[in-house]
């Protein structure tokens, strides 16, 4: 019979955790579910409750499991690791993903990487831009959520309920209490293996182990122009690419897409995204007993 996961990875969206993932994924006695982001115990993430555009994107890219016999098939590769389990990153703000997930794995460990939340939000925006899932500025994206009053998902919600850290970690905490692990990105940045050697700690795996960081994993491409934004979204990308000669695609893809890192925020947008999560942030840094004040800045 296929093993019960025993730890979680359940957030925030860009965040860092594709890449904490694959790094704990390299370590011999951690297995992770066959999906990465199954979402089975966020019933909010569901094909049907999507905007009837999206759905249609998304039914080719479906990666939502809903049958616990299926779930449990994720991990029917599991052996003898210590630690097995999954990446959901919607489980953070899911309601109702800590209370499911408590009733049938009680003493499952929970696993937070947490950033700045404004960057993250504009990290978000940025791969839907470069992904052609988004044609507007930055500004009009964070109107759209605001202005959003469905319980529809959309490409602009949840956006800015993403970076409620404070009063969704309070879910998990009190369902799980010590077993809720929280590292910030920052951290994973700088430090990567004093950090994951952290997290085998926390899911009494080897600490000695040295995954190959070098890689980043799901970094944001911002294109130069939007008809390419249009071509990824539209799936032609990489046809075009196929069609290019070999020693010509690093240079087309130099000259069409940014690199990672330099595109930045207006300084109105985050002032205005300070002020939102302000008090967020706040209850945070105390929950934490973490300074937290280059967020307010």
């Amino acid at each position: 019979m296929p093993r019960l996961p025993n730890f979680f990875l359940a957030g925030a969206p860009k965040s860092g955790t594709t890449s904490l993932y694959r790094y704990l994924d390299q370590h011999a006695d951690i297995y992770l579910s066959s999906i990465k982001e199954p979402h089975y115990f966020a019933p909010e993430i569901r094909l049907e409750h999507y905007q009837p555009a999206l759905r249609r994107r998304l039914a080719r890219e479906n990666g939502i499991v809903t049958d616990w016999g299926d779930y449990l098939r994720l991990f029917e590769g599991a052996r003898n690791q210590t630690a097995v389990g999954e990446g959901s990153v919607c489980y953070l703000w899911s309601p109702r993903a800590p209370a499911l997930i408590a009733e049938k794995i009680p003493h499952a460990r929970i696993l937070v990487l947490l950033r700045d939340p404004a960057e993250r939000a504009f990290s978000q925006y940025l791969h839907g831009f470069g992904n052609g899932a988004i044609r507007w500025s930055f500004r009009e994206h964070i109107e759209r959520n605001r202005r959003h009053r469905s319980p529809q998902l959309a490409v602009y919600y949840p956006f800015l309920e993403f970076g409620m850290y404070a009063q969704q970690l309070a879910r998990y905490r009190e369902r799980f209490g010590s077993n809720v692990w929280v590292g910030l990105y920052e951290d994973l940045k700088q430090r990567p293996l004093e950090l994951i050697r952290e997290v085998c700690r926390f899911l009494g795996v080897s600490e000695d182990f040295a995954p190959d960081t070098a890689q980043r994993h799901l970094q944001a491409q911002v294109p130069r122009l939007s008809a390419i934004g249009w071509l990824k979204h539209a799936g032609w990308w990489q046809s075009v690419a196929k069609i290019t000669p070999a020693r010509l695609r690093p240079i087309l893809r130099r000259s069409l897409i940014r690199t990672p890192g330099t595109t930045r925020m207006e300084p109105a947008d985050r002032r205005y995204l300070i002020d939102y999560y302000r008090d967020e942030i706040v209850r945070l840094a105390q929950m934490l007993d973490r300074d937290l004040r280059a967020w307010l800045r």
